[in-house]
């Protein structure tokens, strides 16, 4: 095992390729410890992949990834048990009670776990005795993130979390990731949503072309965006339909 830094992940020169055509082209990044780290770009820029790649679900074909000093290529169990993986299309098992489901995640990591505390953190405890099919879309994704941590691991990946989701459950996964984040677990999501990663991410790369073409903090993008002259025609307003909709709704989940 490595050296301990302030970066739980560092990615160096990361490569993939697809019958000679590259699908991530030596990309270098790191990840803080406890920060929430955004991966944009259009789709085929190399995002999933890259991911897919860290998590040990694709080979690498060059470069390496370290995760909390582990070696990607050459730990992939080891590293299954440090990270947490929230799929884009979770799929769980039918007829299956959501806490039995909890104590069959937990047992899988030799853990032993309180099934309902873990409902309650992700307001889910009326559904502990509910089967996930029988869950909205909110539910099921707040439920697939509860069920990725029971092991309490050192970073956790989600792909394009809040897809299809309506405004209320938008916005109160925002706030588990958030919540993940202030366990101390390090966090790093893709989204095609720009107001999401300016929201919840402390830095965000942006990925075009199977290579990286800035890595900064939202604030010093935006600023640096503003600094070679960018202008567009603007009305500031105090609000937005958003929040029109979530005021008249309410705040509160609806499922």
């Amino acid at each position: 095992m490595g050296k301990k830094t302030d970066n739980i992940l560092e990615v160096r020169n990361l490569q993939k390729s697809y019958d000679d055509k590259k699908v991530v082209d030596g990309i270098s990044f790191e990840v803080k410890r406890g920060e929430i780290f955004g991966i944009l770009g259009p789709n085929g820029a190399g995002k999933t992949t890259t991911l897919e790649m860290i998590e040990t679900l694709r080979p690498i074909d060059g470069g390496s990834a370290t995760i909390d000093g582990v070696d990607v290529a050459n730990n992939p169990y080891t590293i299954r048990g440090m990270i947490g993986v929230q799929p884009q299309t979770p799929g769980f098992q039918d007829k299956t009670k959501l806490t039995e489901l909890i104590q069959m995640f937990a047992a899988a990591y030799g853990e032993k776990v309180d099934p309902k505390t873990f409902l309650d953190e992700v307001n889910l405890g009326d559904k502990a005795d509910s089967y996930v099919e029988n869950l909205s879309g909110g539910q099921k994704q707040r439920f697939s993130i509860v069920a990725a941590l029971v092991h309490n691991p050192k970073i956790f990946f989600l792909d394009e979390p809040t897809t299809g989701l309506d405004p209320q459950a938008r916005r109160n996964l925002w706030e588990l990731i958030k919540d993940v984040r202030d366990r101390g677990i390090s966090v790093i999501l893709t989204t095609h949503y720009m107001d999401e990663a300016e929201i919840l991410c402390d830095r965000i790369a942006i990925m075009d072309n199977v290579k990286i073409i800035a890595l900064d903090t939202p604030k010093k993008l935006i600023k640096d965006l503003l600094k070679r002259g960018f202008t567009k025609a603007q009305q500031v307003e105090q609000a937005n339909l958003e929040d029109v909709f979530i005021d008249m709704t309410g705040k509160g989940l609806r499922n």
